[in-house]
C-alpha cells in the first residue's frame, strides 16, 4: 500500500472545515546586512498570537537543498509528492488552466513573459518592466494575428501584468522542450531546444512563433520580445475529492495557482485582485465548501524584486485579516508558504518555510511567534510539505483509525 493509498483509505467525509492560507514565497533568510527576516520585522500580532496557540515547524517543498518551482511546491502543499511521475506538470498547462483555457489531448501549452531586449538582441528586462495587465492584453491582441505556424494552430490568452499563455494545437506535438528564458539578463534568449527526438517538430514551431512575434513587437518600447517557460501537456491527477473526501475550493487571483488547484479538482472561485477581495470571497463562500486554499501572491513578487519592505507590508496586510478567518470558526487553520523567496536572493530558494497548524486538539509548543526562528523551535520540526494535508485531516476529524 502506498502512502497516498493509505490516506485515501482512511479519509472520511465530515462537516468540519479546513483553511490553508498560503503566502507565496513566505520564507526569508538572515544576512549580515539584514540580521532579521521579513517575518521577524513585520508587525503581525495576530499570526504571532496564533502561533503561541498552535503547532509550528518548517516545511520543505521537495527535499533538502532542492529549490522548487511554484507548481511542484503547491502540489506538495496539497499532499501530492512533487517527485511522483504522475504530477510532473509543466507551468504552461497550469497557467493555461488558471486562465480557464480549455485544453485538448495533444495540446502543448507554454507560459510566456513579455520581455525587453536591446538592439543587439540582449535581454535587459525579463519582465518588460512589469507592464500593466491592460498593456499585456493589447500586445496579445497584436500577436493573435499569428494564427498558424504551418499546420499548427496558435492560441493566445493574456494573463496578469507581463504574463500570457500560448497553446500550440496540432498533430504530433510534445512538450519536452527547454525554456527559452535564460533566467538572467545580459544574454540573448535561448532557442526552444528539444529534449527528445519527438519534440523536435514542436521546438521548431515555437522558434518560428518567437521569430514572427519579434517582428510584431519590434517597435514596442518595452515589450519587444517574449520568453517561453514550462512547455507541457495535460496529465491525469487524482482529485482531492477522491483522495481526501473533501469538497475543496481555491481562492487565488493569479492564473498559475488557479491552474494547480484545477488540476487537483478544486472548485476555482471568482475573486478580485486585492488581498481584501480574497478574504471577502472566503466569507461569502464559507457555507459551500469544507476546504479552502487561499493564496496571496505579492509576498513572492516583492521577494523576487529584492524588496523586503514591500514584502513586510504584504505580511502586515494579511495579518489584519486573520481575525476574520478565525471568526468563521474553522476546525483547522494552516498558515505557510509554498517556498521561500528571500529578497537578498531575488529568487525562489531551498530554505524551509515557516508553518503553523491550529486546531482545538493540536496542542501547542515552544514557538512564541510566527517566523523562521520561532517555527524552528516548534514540535513539528522540519518535514516535507506533502505531509501537511494528513495533519489537517487528522485535526479536523477526517481520518479514521488505522488497523484494529
Amino acid at each position: 500500500m502506498t502512502h497516498a493509498t493509505l490516506i485515501a483509505s482512511l479519509a472520511q467525509k465530515t462537516d468540519s472545515k479546513i483553511v490553508l492560507l498560503v503566502m507565496d514565497g513566505l520564507g526569508g533568510i538572515r544576512t549580515r546586512e539584514r540580521p532579521k527576516t521579513e517575518l521577524e520585522l513585520a508587525r503581525i500580532p495576530n499570526m504571532n498570537e496564533l502561533a503561541r496557540r498552535s503547532l509550528c515547524g518548517r516545511i520543505m517543498p521537495v527535499s533538502y537543498g532542492v529549490t522548487p518551482g511554484s507548481g511542484p511546491a503547491h502540489f506538495s502543499l496539497f499532499g501530492y509528492n512533487p517527485t511522483d511521475d504522475d504530477i510532473q506538470i509543466g507551468r504552461g498547462v497550469l497557467e493555461a488552466l488558471g486562465l480557464d483555457m480549455k485544453l485538448q489531448a495533444g495540446d502543448v501549452a507554454t507560459r510566456c513573459n513579455f520581455a525587453t531586449m536591446d538592439p543587439m538582441g540582449v535581454l535587459t528586462d525579463r519582465r518588460a518592466g512589469r507592464i500593466p495587465t491592460e498593456e499585456c492584453a493589447r500586445l496579445c491582441e497584436k500577436l493573435k494575428t499569428i494564427r498558424y505556424i504551418g499546420d499548427v494552430e496558435v492560441i493566445i490568452k493574456a494573463g496578469e501584468q507581463y504574463r500570457f499563455v500560448v497553446v500550440f494545437r496540432g498533430r504530433d506535438l510534445h512538450g519536452d522542450i527547454k525554456d527559452t528564458d535564460p533566467q538572467v539578463t545580459g544574454v540573448r534568449p535561448l532557442n526552444a531546444a528539444p529534449m527528445s527526438v519527438r519534440a523536435e517538430r514542436t521546438a521548431a514551431v515555437a522558434d518560428e512563433f518567437i521569430k514572427q512575434a519579434n517582428l510584431q513587437l519590434r517597435d514596442e518600447p518595452q515589450a519587444n520580445t517574449l520568453l517561453m517557460r514550462g512547455f507541457s501537456a495535460l496529465p491525469h491527477v487524482q482529485s482531492m475529492t477522491d483522495r481526501y473526501k473533501l469538497d475543496p475550493a481555491c481562492i487565488a487571483s493569479y492564473p498559475l495557482y488557479r491552474g494547480v488547484a484545477s488540476v487537483v479538482g478544486m472548485n476555482v472561485l471568482n475573486t478580485g485582485m486585492e488581498i481584501s477581495d480574497e478574504f471577502a470571497t472566503l466569507k461569502e463562500q464559507w457555507a459551500s465548501y469544507d476546504f479552502f486554499f487561499l493564496h496571496v501572491k505579492k509576498t513572492d513578487s516583492y521577494g523576487e524584486d529584492g524588496n523586503p519592505d514591500g514584502k513586510i507590508k504584504i505580511l502586515e496586510e494579511v495579518d489584519k485579516h486573520i481575525p476574520s478567518v478565525l471568526a468563521l470558526n474553522p476546525q483547522v487553520v494552516m498558515i505557510t508558504g509554498d517556498h521561500s523567496t528571500p529578497p537578498p536572493m531575488k529568487s525562489h530558494s531551498w530554505h524551509p518555510v515557516p508553518f503553523l497548524l491550529h486546531s482545538s486538539v493540536c496542542s501547542f509548543d515552544d514557538a512564541s511567534a510566527f517566523n523562521e526562528t520561532e517555527c524552528s523551535k516548534g514540535q513539528l520540526g522540519n518535514f516535507p510539505s506533502y505531509h501537511i494535508m494528513e495533519l489537517a485531516l487528522a485535526n479536523a476529524g477526517k481520518l479514521r483509525k488505522f488497523g484494529a
